[in-house]
């Protein structure tokens, strides 16, 4: 009786405990290699930790998906090389500044200079002059000028896309770039390999087939199975003939035209630039085509010119995982930092950084007008609670919060009172300062300023405003569901 026990149950038990042993031995190993090889910052390390050591194998799944440390490894490190005349540019124009002999066309930039310096001493970027600036925030107005560009290219195209979809809207894109390759048009494509799920291999080999150039950035395993959540490449930069550029918030899908009616009207804001900020735009399509694709296929950077077409005055700022500056994030903080009345932020997903967070309360404490918009429709559900957990901290201070109905707001836009602008495609969010590769540009301008505020407040009209009354009337299971997104905040 006894030997049966001690060969049935027992050695059950005594099985559950050598595996549940070795899987604390397991998450103790892992634990270890996190706090030890990966280096991150203490929160997101505690974060991990917790998540590995209470969610045994799912914490497991969890790290391998979104957590893995890649900042330091081999596969950045082909992009730490800076073309050397521009290190000496970037040098040149460092020394103007402090010495106080930098000119400009808006005197005011004067007042700023700190920052065009952090840029400087972050990735060399530099304040470039004498551009000409078109904003669009409705897609369909967006890509018929994008297509009307690209029908008039004589040499080159650089077409760099974080979603490219082979939609409607994809195919047109695809049929034309053939018919531009056809006429000896040299083309360039890269795009990220998980926003690229759904631009399928016959696409690519027929698009191929016609000489046209295609990179994709950090594949997954199989076209539509990329098991690597962070570091995508969400940069949106069209380069045409070395003179006309766009940077901004629109991907390539039929939801972007208004296309799909579970978002309905696609709210997003994007630059067409022309002018020397150009050559920027075109230096970083080139970092991240020679890193993702063959360098030797790139012949184009050494061939631009500098048109010389409007009085606007921009950096163009990128950042991401192989940088040496959060300098999108830096630049925000600085922008609410020095702001003297107004703060403007219209953004998918609001998740700051505790820095950023209490320079946004210390405003707020200080009198100035903090006015923020957020969609009311959610894509991402954690994100958007954990977004509205952080806005509920700022109403009892007095920020200005509206949720946009009508339809889904995607656009990226940070202002300062009415004078510095920034627009791109970093979302005001953690990922979009740490895990994503991004790209904005910073305009130093009045006239830009006006209109971006001006369309922020005809967007209010399309809006409802969240009130506190209104936010204290949230249900429990709501709240509950707000701490839960907000702590997982840091990995989001």
């Amino acid at each position: 009786m006894l030997s049966s026990f001690l060969t049935g149950p027992y050695a059950i038990i005594k099985g559950y405990a050598l595996a549940f042993s070795n899987l604390f031995i397991l998450n103790l190993l892992l634990s270890a290699a996190i706090i030890f090889l990966e280096r991150k910052k203490p929160t997101s390390t505690l974060l991990w930790v917790m998540t590995v050591n209470f969610l045994p194998v799912f914490g497991f799944i969890l790290y391998l998906l979104l957590g893995q440390d890649m900042s330091r490894r081999k596969i950045f490190t082909e992009k730490q090389s800076v073309d050397a005349n521009l290190r000496r540019q970037a040098k040149r124009q460092l020394r103007k500044i402090k010495w106080g002999t930098m000119t400009y066309h808006n005197e005011r930039i004067a007042d700023y200079e700190g920052m065009l310096q952090m840029f400087i001493r972050g990735e060399r970027e530099m304040l470039t002059q004498d551009n000409d600036i078109d904003i669009f925030t409705d897609g369909p107005d967006k890509f018929n000028q994008l297509l009307k560009d690209i029908r008039e290219a004589k040499e080159c195209i650089c077409f760099q896309y974080y979603i490219f979809k082979s939609d409607e809207l994809g195919r047109q894109i695809q049929d034309l770039l053939i018919q531009k390759a056809q006429e000896g048009v040299k083309i360039f494509m890269l795009i990220d390999g998980m926003g690229g799920r759904n631009f399928p291999l016959k696409d690519r080999r027929r698009l191929r087939e016609y000489g046209i150039k295609i990179a994709i950035f950090f594949p997954g395993i199989l076209p539509r199975l990329n098991t690597h959540m962070n570091y995508r490449n969400h940069r949106k930069i069209v380069v045409i003939d070395y003179e006309i550029g766009y940077v901004g918030g629109f991907n390539v899908g039929d939801e972007y035209i208004n296309k799909d009616p579970s978002f309905g009207y696609w709210r997003d804001t994007h630059f067409r630039i022309i002018g020397p900020a150009v050559r920027d735009l075109q230096w970083r399509f080139f970092l991240d085509y020679r890193f993702a694709g063959d360098e030797d296929d790139f012949v184009g950077f050494t061939k631009l010119s500098y048109p010389v077409k409007g009085d606007k005055e921009l950096v163009i700022v990128s950042s991401g995982p192989d940088s040496h500056a959060d300098s999108i994030r830096n630049g925000y903080d600085r922008m609410i930092t020095r702001a003297k009345q107004d703060i403007y932020i219209q953004t998918p997903y609001f998740i700051p950084d505790e820095g950023l967070f209490n320079s946004l309360k210390i405003a707020l404490m200080a009198g100035k007008n903090v006015h923020i918009m957020i969609p009311e429709k959610r894509d991402h559900p954690f994100v958007h609670w954990a977004s509205r957990s952080f806005i509920g901290d700022l109403l009892p201070l007095g920020a200005d919060v509206y949720l946009y109905q009508d339809g889904f707001i995607h656009s990226k836009v940070v202002l300062m009172d009415d004078f510095i602008s920034s627009v791109g495609t970093a979302n005001f969010d953690i990922r979009s300062f740490i895990l994503n590769f991004e790209v904005n540009a910073f305009v130093f301008d009045e006239n830009i300023n006006g209109e971006l505020v001006k369309k922020f407040w005809m967007d209010v009209y399309h809006s409802k405003q969240l009130t506190l009354g209104d936010y204290q009337k949230r249900s429990n299971w709501t709240k509950i569901r707000e701490d839960l997104s907000r702590l997982l905040s840091p990995i989001l």
